[in-house]
């Protein structure tokens, strides 16, 4: 049987978490949506589609979709939801899941690897984090969880842009790709997103389509994360061969008058990529990457790698949430290709130079 896809969509209070997840529920698209609300904020899902004094946790919506608002823990009511479906009781293709506005998605992401059940029926497919380009620049100033939500996210989605300037726009837009260079951003009105840029992104999937990140694993686009700018946390990368033909446009003006609105913000969540043509030698890669995580796993979001190892002529893929990793063999390397591992780790105040120094020493 199939896994089923499922989504967590995260992002602030006033983010337009609703108006996204009130189109996916009410459009007729066809799909059998469960949507499953984390959230007991003001801006309930059900004031305004689901009748709120009902007893019954689960409501069949009209165009087949379910929503059930969660009154235990997520784990319970996934598992609930499956065996609900295993008896034909209920009908759905795939499933969303909304945290609240100060959530973490941390724990959420992991409830789908540590349990041996949950991870026989469902399958993580993103993280999508809208954004309030209005307020993103006080949120993330202010509170940590702002900061967390992007650096866990596989898409960015960036909100009521209309009501900030274009410089604005772009300084949020840059600050967002220091933070998380592996989740493209995209700007969206009033929750008006095609389905495509909402489902089967394949954020999570350890598999052999490389082709499901494209931004963090093509070469070309690795200048877009600034390793050429001055910003503090990039003085070391000397990166700078990308330099020259950048198509980010916040870089078109750039060269004129530096780079001084763009980088005052030393943010905690960081972003750093680590690559070598050398290939690693498995057993003091995972001996390592083990003492790290056991060490910094709470402050590591998400880190993500296609690896060049000793003894395979398949890419190793990699990734992890928190303390939790997983690998697989990908497809062999081409012909010709350069056999190159590239690292992304996401993570708040993450000692770049330990793990860098660390990953070198692993290297054969």
């Amino acid at each position: 049987m199939a896994l089923i896809p499922a989504t967590i969509l995260t992002g602030f209070l006033g983010s337009g978490k609703t108006t996204l997840l009130k189109r996916v529920l009410t459009e007729a698209h066809g799909q059998k949506i469960a949507v499953i609300e984390n959230e007991f904020g003001e801006e309930n899902i059900d004031n305004d589609i689901l009748v709120s004094d009902t007893e019954e946790q689960i409501i069949q919506m009209s165009n087949g979709c379910i929503c059930c608002t969660i009154r235990e823990d997520l784990r319970a009511t996934l598992q609930l939801l499956a065996a609900k479906r295993r008896k034909g009781l209920l009908n759905f293709e795939r499933i969303v899941i909304e945290t609240t506005g100060l959530a973490d998605p941390g724990p959420v992401a992991q409830t789908f690897f540590m349990d041996d059940e949950i991870a026989e029926t469902f399958l993580l497919d993103s993280i999508l984090t809208l954004v309030d380009a209005k307020h993103a620049a006080q949120q993330l100033n202010d509170r940590q969880e702002a900061r967390r939500q992007v650096g866990f996210a596989d898409q960015i989605f960036i909100s009521k842009a209309d009501l900030v300037s274009a410089a604005d726009l772009d300084a949020l837009q840059h600050r967002l790709k220091h933070m998380n260079p592996r989740a493209p951003q995209k700007v969206v009105h009033f929750g008006e997103v095609a389905l495509s840029e909402v489902f089967d992104l394949k954020g999570f999937n350890l598999n052999a389509k490389l082709d499901i990140d494209p931004d963090f694993l093509s070469e070309g686009h690795d200048h877009v994360h600034g390793e050429h700018c001055d910003h503090p946390s990039h003085e070391d990368d000397h990166d700078h061969v990308h330099g020259e033909h950048c198509d980010h446009p916040s870089h078109d003006h750039e060269h004129s008058h530096g780079h001084g609105h763009h980088h005052h913000h030393d943010d905690d969540v960081k972003s750093f990529v680590f690559r070598s043509e050398r290939a690693f030698d498995p057993a003091k890669l995972e001996d390592f990457l083990g003492a790290i995580v056991n060490i910094y796993g709470p402050r590591m979001l998400r880190y993500k790698g296609v690896l060049n190892m000793r003894g395979t002529e398949r890419k190793v893929i990699f990734q992890g949430v928190h303390q939790l990793m997983g690998s697989d063999l990908g497809p062999m390397w081409a012909d010709g290709e350069t056999k190159m591992s590239k690292m992304v780790f996401i993570g708040i105040d993450l000692p770049k130079d330990i793990l860098l120094q660390g990953l070198e020493q692993c290297l054969i």
